[in-house]
């Protein structure tokens, strides 16, 4: 397996048009991911460049990666799986996931796992995770098997979110990218789990290119990209009734501050990972 250098990453906000307030990103896979997945913005990014490669991604050092960690605040939230996921199929053999949450777990670090595999519920992992750190985001793009991702069936990651729910871990389903037509509400609204983040496609040249579907409604250009209108947005988040708390993650800035106003559970924090525990645990490390 080749290594790749820039395994971290901090997100200016100003420079990419977001407003996530988890900028710093931990990858420990890269220059590809077996998932593979058609709309990846990752691989959009990447291709142009020569960089993606999803039958052999690159493995990071995972010397290097506890040198950076050891540099971070107790305050920071990394977030795994910012660029490819960090559960691919490569961390069977790898493990550099593993290693990597213990690593944060000796820091005292808190870690956001975004990832499309039932690995991360699997016994081996949960062993391992520290329920004062550890926060997850399942992302579901469809509620059927599709051609266009190469990820675990959606079942077994709607069953992987309700594990990590019952055994008491912060964790969220992460609709994203929200296409009406890949979602049975029926299913969806289903899943035991509080906690939902949805998320909107961005189109550009690539994701065209690779990802067939109807692009008709996608005519609000914005940083770029073509995304939908703000009130097919809200038609589409008012069908997501089965879950207490709902967030909408934004990229176009008039659609952030609608959602964050109207919608969102945490108007600080559209991931609305879990305070209580996160307050609490800084607060326990003061004494």
């Amino acid at each position: 397996m080749k290594e790749f250098g820039s395994f971290y990453k901090s997100i200016d906000n100003r420079k990419f048009n977001t407003w996530c307030k988890y900028t710093k990103r931990l990858d420990t896979y890269g220059c590809g991911c077996q998932h593979d997945c058609e709309y990846c913005y990752a691989k959009s990014l990447l291709s142009f460049r020569g960089l993606w490669n999803a039958s052999e991604p690159s493995g990071a050092n995972i010397v290097k990666i506890k040198s950076r960690i050891k540099r971070l605040s107790r305050n920071d939230v990394i977030k795994l799986g910012g660029m490819t996921d960090c559960f691919q199929p490569l961390e069977m053999k790898e493990r550099l996931t593993y290693k990597t949450i213990l690593i944060l777990n000796q820091f005292k670090l808190h870690y956001l796992i975004v990832t499309k595999s039932d690995m991360v519920a699997s016994d081996e992992y949960m062993e391992i995770y520290d329920k004062k750190l550890a926060h997850f985001q399942i992302t579901i793009t469809s509620t059927e098997r599709n051609k266009y991702e190469k990820a675990p069936a959606p079942h077994k990651r709607i069953k992987a979110v309700e594990k990590l729910q019952y055994n008491g871990y912060d964790v969220s389903v992460r609709l994203s990218p929200f296409i009406e037509q890949n979602i049975n509400l029926s299913i969806l609204n289903a899943i035991k789990c509080d906690k939902i983040l949805i998320e909107f496609l961005k189109v550009n040249h690539w994701v065209k290119k690779w990802f067939n579907i109807d692009y008709s409604k996608y005519t609000f250009k914005y940083g770029g990209y073509d995304h939908l209108t703000l009130d097919s947005k809200i038609d589409m988040v008012n069908k997501i009734t089965g879950f207490n708390q709902v967030s909408v993650g934004e990229y176009v800035k008039d659609h952030y501050l609608y959602f964050r106003d109207n919608v969102n559970y945490n108007k600080d924090d559209c991931c609305n990972l879990n305070k209580i525990i996160f307050n609490n645990y800084l607060q326990l490390k003061l004494f």
